[in-house]
């Protein structure tokens, strides 16, 4: 996967690259009279082009890596609300007295949904150190 952004800034081997979104104005400007709207995204990405800011760089991301980030992020919380609440159902009973068992699907669903909102925090923080899950700048668009 790939994508046209400009390079805001660089910092050693890395730069952060603001990416406009599809169908934007930018996609067609000029190095000079580009401008990325506020809605684009930022990035970092590891620098292999020798970029400099302001430039008009193509940053591309393996799209194995881009499903893996959004499994990771979207579906672990959702089956960890599921499983939570079916496990709260079935054994937070045992353990507190309450009049509606429901409530403890609530609480037990939830607290899984946090817990599981911790583990993809720590999860992305390490791959974020991995070369292998970084998006790579691979060349300087000419305009």
């Amino acid at each position: 996967m790939q994508e046209v952004g400009i390079v805001k800034s660089i910092e050693g081997s890395t730069a952060r690259v603001m990416i406009s979104r599809e169908g934007s104005p930018c996609e067609s400007c000029t190095q000079d009279a580009c401008s990325i709207p506020e809605k684009g995204i930022e990035t970092e990405a590891i620098n292999i082009a020798g970029a400099k800011a302001g430039q008009r760089v193509k940053v591309a991301m393996t799209s194995d890596t881009y499903y893996k980030g959004a499994l990771l992020i979207y579906v672990l919380p959702v089956v960890a609300l599921i499983s939570g609440s079916i496990l709260g159902n079935m054994y937070l009973p045992a353990y507190i007295h309450v009049n509606d068992p429901d409530v403890l699907a609530v609480i037990g669903g939830f607290s899984a949904f946090i817990i599981s909102l911790l583990a993809v925090k720590i999860i992305m923080s390490k791959l974020n150190k991995k070369t292998a899950y970084q998006s790579v700048i691979v060349s300087i668009v000419e305009v």
